[in-house]
């Protein structure tokens, strides 16, 4: 099934044709109404009437993670405010996430090219779907519910309901469809299990999951304990959030979107381009956003690109599924986070030392994030022992205010924890493995 067979199928000349005229638009764009590029550009004495192929995209910089920061809040819109109807962004810095605006032509790509994710894994308006993800600033939940509403699904918003209330609700509204991160359907699947429920009792036959990292095996956990088909889907803040990259029935990589953008795959340590096949750092240029428009945004996620044909019938190409990150930034239950944001908030506690770990782990399905620090030689046995659990009390309180997340925190007497000897430091142990 596809939701837009003209574009999905297209021939691959007239694709690229049409990436051409669209890229030559975008750029005038940015050019015209983004100071950060106008000036980027401009140092580089790059005339974007010179960018007349896919081909001469490697002549234009590549845009950053940090230059969106520094852009914070509305430094990289293309479009007055007025224009912008929509605000979303990452998880961030204590302070300064990477705002993203979108305008109304843009609220409508994104709801047609989500419903191309729902519609590939075989989702029509017969479905209930039920969304786990939260309805905050994060992506995932408006992404997803709009785009099931345009299919005309029932949807069922049951955001962050603790697991015994989604159980209820997928019982009782007999959800078909389950949409959320893979760490907590295997959550939903070892509650069922732990209360006797048998998946065949409900209506559940799909599930649609991403925002975290999983691996097939973890896929094949689901889909036994679920007895569903899992799908795998690809997005990010900046470029869009979900709806860059979908599975199809096969099963086999992830069509990207092409017809909105251009993907490319290069060296992250040359920055050298590399050819379909290749493993390196993935660089996305969208081609129809209006809002927040992106030239040679580098993702950070490590994957690959294969162009042979899909016996879905789409002529879209697939990326494998993301297998790793060129930075330390941790992924957990949706939420971005990198050591140095722990370690901003950890210094600003007294009586600790500056080091730590991170431990990511992952219980019956949910991931689980431990951060062992040292306490400082100055604190007494006896007030060590008397204050333990107002000091735990005390770092969970800074961390959930500043990063919304709330670790398990183990204290460690000094000295403990692994010093750098020369190299890079590993500050972050994943022990989550299916």
């Amino acid at each position: 099934m596809m939701y837009n067979r003209e574009f999905e199928s297209m021939g691959r000349d007239d694709l690229t044709q049409l990436q051409v005229e669209r890229l030559q638009l975008t750029l005038n764009r940015v050019y015209r109404n983004v100071a950060f590029y106008k000036q980027l550009f401009d140092e580089r004495s790059i005339n974007i009437e010179d960018i007349r192929s896919l081909e001469d995209l490697k002549k234009l910089p590549f845009t950053t993670r940090e230059d969106l920061r520094r852009s914070y809040p509305y430094d990289m819109f293309a479009v007055p405010l007025r224009d912008i109807v929509r605000i979303h962004s990452t998880s961030g810095t204590t302070g300064k996430p990477i705002i993203v605006g979108y305008t109304k032509t843009d609220i409508h790509t994104w709801t047609s090219l989500v419903a191309r994710v729902l519609t590939a894994a075989e989702i029509t308006d017969q479905d209930f779907i039920q969304i786990t993800f939260n309805y905050h600033l994060f992506t995932g939940g408006f992404g997803f519910h709009y785009a099931a509403e345009k299919i005309g699904a029932l949807v069922i918003p049951a955001s962050n309901s603790d697991v015994a209330k989604q159980i209820i609700v997928m019982k009782d509204f007999k959800t078909s469809t389950l949409i959320g991160t893979p760490g907590f359907a295997l959550h939903i699947a070892a509650v069922l299990q732990d209360r006797g429920i048998h998946p065949e009792s409900l209506n559940l036959r799909k599930g649609l999951f991403g925002s975290e990292p999983w691996s097939q095996n973890m896929r094949n956990e689901i889909e036994k304990n679920l007895h569903i088909k899992a799908y795998d889907n690809y997005g990010i803040t900046e470029v869009m959030g979900p709806g860059v990259a979908f599975e199809c029935t096969e099963q086999n990589g992830l069509h990207i979107n092409e017809d909105h953008f251009i993907w490319e795959i290069i060296d992250p340590e040359t920055l050298e381009p590399l050819g379909p096949g290749e493993t390196g750092e993935l660089v996305f240029t969208t081609i129809t956003k209006q809002g927040f428009p992106l030239i040679r945004y580098r993702t950070g996620d490590i994957s690959r690109i294969h162009t042979g044909p899909c016996a879905c019938g789409r002529t879209l190409v697939r990326m494998e599924r993301v297998s790793g990150r060129t930075d330390d930034m941790i992924i957990i239950e949706g939420t971005n986070l990198f050591p140095s944001q722990i370690e901003e908030v950890l210094l600003e506690v007294e009586g600790i030392e500056p080091h730590y770990e991170i431990i990511l782990g992952r219980e019956e399905g949910v991931d689980t994030l431990e951060i062992r620090v040292e306490v400082s030689e100055k604190l007494s046995l006896v007030d060590e022992i008397r204050n333990l659990q107002v000091f735990k009390n005390t770092i969970q309180s800074h961390l959930k205010s500043f990063l919304d997340i709330v670790p398990i925190v183990t204290l460690v007497e000094p000295k403990t924890l692994t010093r750098s000897s020369g190299g890079k430091l590993k500050r972050v142990i994943d022990n989550r493995q299916i």
